[in-house]
């Protein structure tokens, strides 16, 4: 199973548009509004609409009415691929429908020239709605409009999930740019040519059309397998969804709150009476209200078994938990903490982190795990774990786009014991295991309602110890999915992963690091690269990788080297990276990597760029030195100049090694099999 899939579903339900008999009105002014183009440098605009007269708006409008809803199906598919993508599918199935319907031109105006459409519905009116759509789906941010329509209540939609390669596609979309899913969805799912494309782009208002295009090209390179079937995948169509409930028991206690809330205000009203200043209740509310005075409104709760029916697992179906998950006072206090500054609240915003209020917020926790009462809250992507000790205290941990690993567990309290974990309803089982001995079995950690007790995951000062979290999912999740978190300090653990030798094949995918080879590999980078490893990483780091990009045969005779580059990816979607030497280890004595190179801010040894040269000084058992130089798979040459100077060498295996002085600053450039030439981290 993928994830994606709820455990149960109901049949797909199809959406399509009923023609009107009336032109429908035009949405607000202020929802139809588009984005004004930036300027200077901005593209010219294209000539003003024209007003028409009276029988020719009408004409024109319903011709538009024609295109929109004979290509509804088409035109929403374009909406939902350019429109952002994450967890609340939701919004974005009736976003992508809202943007569509909304794409009528009111009043009957007669817009700008537009070409004739060469898309799979052609004409005048059914490019200026395409172009309309274009327009409204990159200005269009998933939250509430003025008008926000099409509303449903009592169901949450969400499209079917699709197969494995178009998952690996929606994940790539929700991390690129608008102008640039717009690009991919008009090249591929419209099957335009390039200079249409451009032209279009141009003409929603995009500042580099070309630009755009130039990385939807590159994703769909990564992607053929998904993008042939793109225009028949349910997992981009939602006009077939699949629906669900929403929470009923929440639903009914909202109900009752209304109800009481309306019997209130009733009983307010009679008794209201002018006063000179605010009541002393009103002067302590400020407990359950933001800095500005406002009433916040009480935080969301997920259903117990959210998490089992649901498409994808994050924060957001995490139930609530704790023996305080009643406590009013305590939830408004927590709420007003997130909502702004207090100056009796000390804040701690984790690096990368938006420093903000929150707009609806989830319940995750409200408990005494250590004698002080904590309370987590979820909203919009972001974690916000309240204490309330001798000072309260509120921490903020970015952790949007978060997963079946990375949304897995939680640190609660800290104390000189340990840190306690909240782990995710989804985990079944979980162990502590010591990352420098690989050979030794993991210990089980109880974890009654999902809390642990204290676990001491930190390394020592010598780091001969490097304890790790080791969890199984449950089978409804993945069967015998197992994976390492590394405690670096923050809200949340990093998800340590593993990128085994290349075998010619396309790059591998990182992979989790519990089998044999991984954890032999972590044994030797988790403490020896500073900067780089889990006791370097720091709050805000999201995953860890180890990727070994090449072996080598070293001279003499002595056995087989590895490269890795080890990599640190941050939530705000920076990193590092570091470059090391890991020399044979027949004894498993898992000796410290020769670290060669490192970089503190790079895309390198990312899926973004997977392309990488290391070297560093060795010196064999006869006292004899060596410049040994390796890259990743597509290395095909090197050259080299300063203490060593070595002419363009070609590298069947993608290693070398040239005897030369032992030490001394050596300047590497590699030639790729693209043309490209790459150097070492710096």
């Amino acid at each position: 199973m993928n994830g994606r899939e709820a455990a149960t579903s109901v049949a797909p339900i199809a959406l399509e548009p009923t023609g009107p008999e009336q032109p429908p009105e035009p949405p607000p002014r202020q929802a139809a509004r588009e984005p004004r183009r930036p300027a200077p440098d901005a593209p010219a605009r294209t000539p003003a609409a024209r007003r028409l007269p009276g029988a020719a708006r009408r004409a024109r409008l319903k011709e538009h009415e024609a295109a929109l809803v004979g290509g509804y199906r088409e035109l929403a598919r374009l909406a939902y691929l350019v429109l952002p993508g994450g967890t609340d599918r939701h919004h974005r199935v009736l976003a992508a429908h809202a943007v569509v319907q909304q794409a009528l031109r009111g009043r009957g105006q007669d817009g700008p020239p537009v070409d004739p459409s060469t898309g799979p519905y052609e004409g005048r009116a059914q490019e200026a709605v395409r172009l309309q759509v274009l327009r409204g789906a990159l200005a269009r941010p998933l939250r509430r409009r003025l008008l926000p329509l099409p509303r449903l209540w009592g169901l949450r939609l969400f499209t079917a999930a699709g197969s494995p390669e178009d998952l690996a596609l929606d994940q790539e979309l929700a991390w690129a740019t608008p102008h640039t899913r717009a690009g991919y969805a008009l090249r591929v799912l419209e099957g335009l040519p390039s200079d249409r494309v451009v032209a279009l782009l141009d003409r929603a208002g995009v500042p580099d059309p070309g630009g755009a295009l130039a990385e939807a090209e590159r994703i769909h390179a990564g992607h053929r397998a998904a993008g042939r079937d793109l225009d028949r995948s349910p997992e981009f169509d939602p006009c077939a969804v699949r629906a669900q409930p929403t929470d009923l028991l929440r639903r009914r206690a909202k109900g009752r709150l209304l109800a009481a809330a309306a019997a209130a205000v009733l009983a307010a009203a009679v008794g209201l009476a002018p006063a000179q200043g605010p009541a002393p209740s009103a002067q302590r509310a400020g407990s359950a209200a933001d800095p500005a005075g406002r009433a916040l409104p009480p935080p969301r709760r997920a259903a117990d078994d959210a998490w089992r029916q649901i498409a994808r697992l994050d924060f957001g179906v995490w139930p609530a938990r704790g023996d305080l998950t009643t406590d009013q006072a305590l939830l408004g206090r927590a709420a007003a903490a997130w909502s702004g500054p207090a100056p009796q609240v000390r804040r701690t915003v984790e690096p990368g982190t938006p420093d903000g209020p929150p707009g609806a917020a989830q319940l995750l926790y409200a408990g005494r795990p250590d004698g002080a009462a904590v309370v987590v809250l979820y909203g919009e992507g972001r974690l916000a774990r309240y204490t309330e000790g001798p000072q309260p205290e509120l921490t903020l941990a970015r952790a949007d786009d978060a997963d079946v690993t990375t949304a897995a567990a939680l640190a609660l309290t800290r104390t000189p014991e340990g840190a306690r974990y909240l782990l995710a309803p989804w985990v079944d089982a979980a162990d502590t295991r010591d990352l420098r001995t690989p050979d030794a079995a993991a210990r089980p950690v109880p974890h009654p309602d999902g809390l642990t007790p204290p676990l001491a995951l930190t390394a020592d000062a010598s780091c001969a110890r490097r304890p790790v979290l080791q969890l199984r999912s449950s089978p409804v999740v993945a069967e015998q999915h197992a994976f390492l978190l590394a405690d670096v300090g923050g809200l949340l653990p990093a998800h340590l992963t593993w990128t085994p030798p290349p075998d010619g094949t396309p790059a591998r995918p990182p992979r989790e690091a519990t089998g044999p080879e991984a954890l032999a590999a972590w044994a030797r980078t988790s403490c020896g690269l500073p900067g780089a490893g889990p006791a370097d990483a720091g709050p805000g780091t999201r995953a860890l990788n180890t990727w070994a990009f090449a072996t080598q045969q070293l001279p003499e005779g002595e056995g087989a080297a590895t490269w890795v580059c080890v990599r640190r990816d941050r939530w705000d979607g920076g990193g590092s990276a570091a470059t090391a030497l890991l020399l044979p280890d027949p004894r498993r004595t898992a000796p410290e990597p020769l670290r060669t190179a490192g970089a503190p801010e790079t895309r390198a040894c990312s899926r973004f760029d997977q392309n990488v040269l290391a070297a560093t000084w060795w010196r064999g058992r006869s006292g004899k030195s060596y410049l040994l130089m390796a890259g990743s798979r597509r290395l095909v040459s090197v050259s080299a100049t300063g203490a060593l100077t070595l002419p363009e060498t070609r590298t069947p295996a993608r290693a070398l090694a040239v005897p030369g002085a032992g030490q001394g600053e050596v300047r590497l450039t590699g030639l790729l099999d693209t043309g490209a030439r790459i150097g070492t981290l710096r």
